[in-house]
């Protein structure tokens, strides 16, 4: 294969791939969070919606607390 031809379809494979990273690239929009005067509560993300109360993992929580602790430096 000539040097001329590889030169060519890497330019085209590289173009390929930031193309599709380019469309993957999700990026939140610029816009204005109302509230209604109904809501007494932050509005939860769409994301975090879940149709029944969720209640804190107490061991997780404790295992996040022992991680921390371990961070410190030693002195």
């Amino acid at each position: 294969m000539k040097l001329e031809i590889a030169r060519g379809l890497f330019l085209v494979g590289a173009l390929a791939v930031a193309s599709l990273a380019v469309a993957a690239w999700e990026q939140p929009r610029m816009q204005v969070v109302g509230a209604s005067v109904d809501d007494a509560h932050c509005a939860v993300p769409r994301v975090a919606k879940a149709s029944e109360a969720t209640k804190p993992d107490h061991d997780l929580l404790l295992f996040m607390f022992g991680l921390s602790q371990g961070m410190r430096p030693q002195s």
